[in-house]
């Protein structure tokens, strides 16, 4: 009989990541769920403005309990200025399995009037499964004209993520990781 403290228990995390379209006088590329979006007004961030990427790795640094995108990819970390989504994904997944666990999914949503999404969905479910070593889904819907998004101002996206330790023995619980606010990529 396998009693609980030799279970091994999914863990799961939420991420969240919001950024605005970038103003005319500074255009960027457009890039979402680790695509390139031709003729498409681009994000603003730190790095390539991502925020499906961003989310889905969020919600990994939130299941393990190793902090967030501050954390490993903050605004004080030149580095990774102008790093792509699909690189810091990768880098939380080996974040994460560093830490002792493996990732058994990944599911995003984001939140925008634009891009067009549906035609894209499997190109980017596969750039973002293969960053990840695990599978991503992504979903897109709009607001319905209300916030930010719906005024076309931005894109938001929350993702979930299940993690599971790679022994039940292996993985001591986790510490609460840093304050929310702190700048993030």
């Amino acid at each position: 009989m396998t009693s609980s403290r030799d279970m091994i228990l999914p863990r799961t995390g939420i991420g969240v990541d919001v950024h605005a379209f970038a103003p005319d006088d500074d255009p960027q590329p457009l890039w979402l769920g680790g695509l390139f979006w031709e003729g498409e007004q681009g994000l603003s961030g730190h790095s390539d403005g991502d925020c499906v990427a961003h989310a889905a790795a969020d919600a990994l640094f939130s299941a393990c309990g190793v902090g967030d995108l501050g954390t490993h990819f903050g605004t004080d970390r030149p580095e990774y200025a102008g790093a792509s989504g699909v690189t810091l994904l990768s880098e939380a997944a080996r974040i994460v399995r560093a830490a002792g666990f493996e990732i058994g999914n990944v599911a995003v949503q984001f939140v925008a009037n634009r891009p067009k999404f549906g035609p894209r969905r499997e190109e980017s479910q596969q750039v973002l499964s293969e960053a990840a070593g695990a599978p991503v889904s992504v979903t897109a819907t709009t607001s319905d004209g209300l916030g930010f998004t719906g005024r076309g101002e931005g894109i938001s996206a929350v993702a979930t993520a299940l993690v599971y330790p790679v022994s039940a023995h292996e993985v001591a619980p986790a510490e609460p990781g840093p304050a929310k606010g702190a700048p993030h990529a």
